[in-house]
């Protein structure tokens, strides 16, 4: 029998059962009619009686027609929220063995299955119910159905012991609903529902099967793209880790060659720090280090253009001492504050840059300001589209983009700024409860 031939199966069952019903007792009620006026009976009153009965059930079997569907998907929606809500947390992340047998201890909770199981392409990530003590997580599919149900990405349904293809000959399941997982589009695993028989199997079982894979398929699906947005940030770091500003290198290249001649002892301690400075910018792969260690790299940037620069360059720091272990994302600092030199220094004068933090109660918040020439407000509202700005303008882009997908909505960089006055970069980080 096809899958779609026994989906119609029970529903034609019930129908045929009301149908029964309903003939039955209109025929009782037409006899008993019948018997009164062959008999000359005079009791009026009692074939009222009878013609209202007849009514009453015809009513009933109506009313149960329309209700009982309406009644039956709502329990079995209730049910499938129920089972995919408390199971998102586990599904965050992604398929695996753990969030597997979670979801299906939580499933296994809430419906009538004997047994749920839920497997990859290629072996079982979790099961729970009657049967644990020899279907074991983490073994290679054993079903043909369920590989069936990953070829074709279609439903199965098993009504006998040997198409469940358990080895075990005391195995009490005899039945089961085989449902596919998707993930784009493809079946990515199934989510398998056990009976002790297939008197159990019926269209309330099969619909609500499919409803709950449906959903677990869209958390699923959720959870890759966490940790597509994960990886993106990994690679935003990548990209501003290879990002050497090559008037950056040359300028402090030129400047320790001229203290070379000059003052041969500070030459060489800054070309220690300039390989260390570089170094780290190239191999450093943490994700999030301490506030302080974010701003020693930026301290030591800061020795490069004071060596550059000299007085001109006016470096002011406040901290709060609580907001220094607080976690950041690595290289977030360094490039506005390389921002603000090169494009807020004036051709002479002073550049004054304060760097900030402190702890809010939603996370942290740091700000860069300076007194530079300041950004125009035409480029100023356009400040993180692709393309806009000149040098480093990529950086605040990035470090924005990455502030978003490490931390909670809000977090990301605001930017005030008024030409001749000076810019203001705002970091802001709500933690991520």
């Amino acid at each position: 029998m096809t899958d779609q031939g026994r989906r119609q199966l029970n529903p034609r069952r019930t129908i045929i059962i009301d149908s029964l019903l309903l003939f039955a007792v209109t025929m009782l009620a037409v006899i008993a009619a019948w018997a009164l006026v062959a008999s000359h009976a005079k009791e009026w009153l009692l074939l009222v009686a009878l013609a209202g009965l007849t009514l009453v059930a015809i009513g009933g079997v109506i009313a149960r027609f329309i209700r009982r569907p309406d009644h039956l998907q709502a329990m079995q929606s209730h049910l499938i929220l129920e089972i995919a809500n408390e199971s998102l947390a586990y599904l965050r992340s992604g398929l695996t063995e753990q969030s597997a047998q979670a979801v299906c201890r939580i499933a296994l909770s809430e419906t009538e299955a004997a047994a749920i199981a839920i497997t990859d392409t290629e072996r079982v990530l979790g099961f729970a119910g009657l049967g644990e003590n020899h279907h074991f997580v983490g073994g290679p599919i054993i079903t043909r159905a369920t590989r069936e149900a990953l070829d074709h990405n279609e439903h199965r349904i098993l009504v006998n012991k040997s198409d469940i293809g358990c080895p075990d000959p005391g195995c009490l399941l005899r039945a089961a609903i085989v449902v596919p997982l998707e993930m784009r589009g493809e079946a990515a695993g199934t989510l398998k529902f056990y009976y002790t028989t297939p008197r159990l199997l019926n269209e309330t079982q099969v619909t609500m099967a499919e409803g709950l894979a449906k959903l677990l398929s869209t958390q699923l699906e959720l959870s890759e793209l966490d940790r597509q947005t994960e990886l993106a940030t990994r690679m935003e770091l990548k990209a501003l880790q290879a990002q050497i500003n090559p008037h950056f290198l040359f300028n402090t290249i030129n400047t320790i060659a001229s203290l070379i001649r000059t003052d041969a002892s500070s030459a060489r301690e800054l070309l220690r720090d300039f390989a260390s400075f570089y170094r780290r910018t190239l191999e450093d792969n943490n994700e999030l280090v301490p506030l302080e260690r974010e701003l020693e790299y930026v301290r030591t940037y800061l020795r490069f253009e004071t060596a550059r620069f000299g007085d001109r360059i006016v470096i002011d720091e406040a901290l709060e001492p609580e907001a220094l272990s607080e976690l950041v994302p690595a290289f977030i600092l360094q490039p506005i504050v390389e921002n603000a030199i090169q494009h807020g220094m004036r051709a002479d004068g002073v550049l004054h840059i304060r760097v900030t933090a402190g702890c809010t109660p939603e996370g942290l918040e740091l700000q860069v300001s300076d007194d530079g020439v300041g950004i125009a407000p035409e480029l100023l509202a356009r400040i993180f589209e692709p393309g806009v700005g000149t040098g480093l303008g990529i950086a605040l882009t990035n470090v924005h983009d990455r502030l978003k997908g490490y931390f909670n909505p809000g977090s990301g960089l605001s930017v005030r700024s008024e030409p001749d006055r000076g810019t203001v970069v705002t970091f802001c980080m709500i933690k991520v409860d």
